[in-house]
């Protein structure tokens, strides 16, 4: 069953024949981060999105990636490793066979109907993207990740990977170890002189780069930044 043209996946877990994912962070149409679990063994189908760019952050597990239409294409993704897709490039998933894997996938812009599968295990090739019949409520204990104000910032943990989102005006306080943190963001950019821009919503870098680009451009008005970062044991 196609999803109905008003129905919203806020809100929602949707259940996946190879795992689950949800919305963790929306921003209107223009940007959504996902939050899914692929399990050990099992995969995505081959797959493009023609009109939206996707990235991932890896957060645990290990992910083997095909990237293009050939299986020999395939590339080991271990956790904080940053993988970003252009829009109509074929890719796959898969969890490797001793854990589940769980990642952040950016969208920009957040469109969920945009997808066609080449290939699927589980009889979707001629499918879209799965409706209200395979979707349940998000309980309580299911992380949101939520807008802070100007002068906020939340934290959160998932799958052993801290993530901060806040606002910034520039970039002085990260220092040399954010190079071993990721940065996604999530509002906002980053201008040339003439105002044009260098950095958008939906861009995933190292944290530190953020601070070399911004010897050269400038943050426009505020942007907001999820910060990503491995705990300590």
């Amino acid at each position: 069953m196609k999803p109905k043209k008003n129905f919203s996946y806020s809100n929602k877990i949707v259940i996946k024949p190879w795992g689950q994912e949800y919305n963790i962070f929306i921003n209107k149409k223009i940007f959504a981060i996902t939050y899914l679990k692929i399990k050990k063994g099992f995969s995505t189908s081959l797959h493009c999105h023609p009109k939206k760019k996707t990235g991932f952050l890896i957060l645990s597990g290990m992910a083997e990636v095909q990237l293009g239409i050939y299986k020999k294409n395939i590339v080991k993704f271990k956790p904080m490793s940053i993988l970003v897709l252009r829009p109509g490039l074929f890719h796959k998933i898969k969890a490797s066979n001793k854990s589940d894997l769980y990642a952040l996938e950016i969208e920009t812009p957040y469109i969920k109907s945009d997808l066609i599968r080449m290939s699927d295990n589980y009889g979707r090739i001629n499918k879209g993207y799965e409706g209200i019949n395979w979707t349940k409520k998000i309980k309580k204990n299911n992380i949101i990740f939520k807008k802070p104000t100007k002068n906020k910032k939340y934290m959160y943990k998932l799958n052993g990977i801290k993530i901060t989102l806040s606002y910034y005006k520039n970039f002085n306080s990260f220092k040399n170890y954010d190079d071993k943190s990721v940065s996604v963001i999530c509002d906002g950019n980053m201008i040339t002189k003439d105002g044009n821009n260098v950095i958008t919503a939906g861009e995933i870098v190292k944290s530190y780069t953020l601070k070399k680009l911004s010897k050269y451009y400038k943050v426009n008005k505020k942007i907001l930044i999820l910060k990503a970062f491995k705990i300590k044991s």
